[in-house]
């Protein structure tokens, strides 16, 4: 125990090793002192965007432990890192290695974000999770006491969070750059992955899972079914059990800006419509409405989502929401025409590809706020008269704009200065998104039904049937 405490102290100590710090504002790159310096990482989930977490967790320091269940993801990365210990399972890994691991990355099917979060932080691990932060609305909500609780530092996945322009566009809205804002619009262009209307029953007949997937640890604390190839990999995304549909994948990126900088909490209701709603996988399409009270001086929002396609049209924002804009070749343009939003940079080459398959708007009392991109990195001013870009570099937040890796710099800065908030996408904001984001989902398995909800509760006040989809019960074996 006494070890144990003189290492965490020590890191503390050395909040400049290994790691970028800030110089007048801004992150910059240091130099490792010695390999004692670094923090010690184990990495769940090593395939996909796995595969690029434990990337960036190695050029901050030392990874100790892989796990995966599927063995062949796991010897790939392995390969990479040949003195890290590897495991299918992440409760074998902390029961025999926890002494030895100072913060976790967890890059697993959105079902198990939180079961090996949870366990990790109980254990006072440092947590960096992908988003969605997690599967339900209860995960997120318990994320962000845990990590109080707890007393560790967190980050969530979305690295657009790190993007000077993001916090640039939030500061602006913040400092009333378009006056009151009242409504906010975002649309994905997925899915992208099997789900409705393609498949909306599990699949018939038995498949022998191969010999390098464990499956019971893929389901995790999911119900029980068995295996078929229609889940694993990257198919799991699509059903309910698994994955967080389109508003899951995307909504943490495209809806971050908005939520950040209209300082965004509880939904007082959550609406939406949708086709071809199963009880197996997500829908074909959607549209989700949240309505946000008040906030000190802002203004109530309408927070609207688009997603999929409905009558082969994409399901986006009305072409009268940017009034005064045409199609134009020699200046910035934010038009609608043939069913799509398209944004046109001056100069640009008129045979460019430029539909907005993702973005946002806000609307202001003097404008809107334009971003066309997935992430809040690019934001543009939309006025009767033209559109401008907005530049410049945050004033209040730092300088970061270093992607993924420029996460990771700042949540291993925050765990050495033992400064929880200096990790920008820190649980207690980002569990807050997800929670926001989450309630979308189960406004859309109840289709139709205006649902007021009580977010300090944690339920719904006029229909308590939707209750029963702000979390799920946990396979045996499985716990928070």
């Amino acid at each position: 125990m006494k070890q144990r405490s003189n290492r965490r102290d020590f890191l503390k100590q050395t909040s400049l090793a290994g790691v970028g710090f800030w110089v007048a504002g801004g992150l910059q790159a240091a130099d490792s002192k010695s390999a004692n310096d670094k923090l010690n990482f184990a990495c769940i989930g090593v395939g996909g965007k796995g595969g690029s977490d434990t990337d960036n967790a190695a050029a901050v320091g030392n990874i100790v432990a892989l796990c995966d269940c599927d063995e062949n993801t796991l010897n790939q990365k392995a390969a990479q890192f040949p003195n890290a210990k590897k495991y299918t399972d992440y409760r074998k890994m902390f029961d025999e290695m926890a002494k030895s691991i100072d913060a976790v990355t967890v890059s697993t099917p959105d079902h198990t974000h939180a079961p090996a979060s949870v366990m990790a932080m109980r254990l006072k691990k440092h947590v960096y999770c992908q988003k969605p932060l997690t599967h339900t609305v209860y995960e997120a909500r318990r994320m962000r006491e845990i990590a109080k609780e707890m007393g560790v530092c967190t980050q969530m996945g979305n690295q657009g969070t790190a993007a000077n322009g993001l916090r640039r566009a939030a500061e602006f809205i913040q400092d009333g750059g378009i006056g009151k804002v009242t409504q906010v619009h975002v649309w994905t262009n997925r899915p992208i992955w099997p789900q409705a209307p393609a498949i909306m029953a599990r699949p018939k007949g038995t498949f022998e899972c191969p010999k390098h997937v464990h499956w019971d640890l893929f389901l995790g604390s999911a119900p029980e079914r068995p295996y078929a190839p229609d889940y694993h990999p990257f198919k799991w995304r699509g059903w309910w059990d698994f994955g967080t549909g389109a508003l899951g994948d995307m909504a943490c990126h495209t809806a971050n800006m908005a939520f950040m900088a209209l300082k965004l909490a509880h939904p007082i209701s959550a609406s939406a419509e949708a086709g071809d709603l199963n009880p197996e996988t997500y829908p074909s399409w959607a549209r989700v409405i949240l309505e946000f009270p008040a906030r000190g001086e802002m203004a109530p929002v309408t927070w609207n989502w688009y997603e999929g396609k409905r009558d082969g049209k994409h399901v986006l924002p009305a072409p009268e929401l940017v009034p005064g804009q045409k199609e134009r070749e020699k200046a910035n343009a934010v038009f609608f025409k043939d069913g799509q939003w398209h944004f046109r940079r001056a100069g640009s080459d008129s045979k460019r590809k430029d539909t907005v398959d993702s973005g946002s708007f806000l609307v202001g009392e003097k404008g809107v706020l334009f971003s066309p991109d997935d992430y809040g990195a690019e934001a543009y001013i939309v006025t009767t008269s033209g559109v401008e870009r907005l530049t410049g570099e945050p004033k209040r937040m730092p300088i970061n704009n270093r992607g993924d890796l420029g996460m990771k710099q700042e949540w291993v800065k925050a765990i050495k200065e033992n400064k929880p908030e200096i990790a920008v996408s820190n649980f207690d904001y980002s569990g807050m998104l997800t929670e926001a984001v989450l309630l979308g989902n189960v406004a859309i398995r109840m289709m139709g039904k205006k649902l007021q909800f009580d977010g300090p509760s944690l339920h719904f006040t006029n229909n308590p049937e939707a209750n029963q989809y702000l979390r799920t019960e946990y396979r045996k074996g499985w716990t928070l």
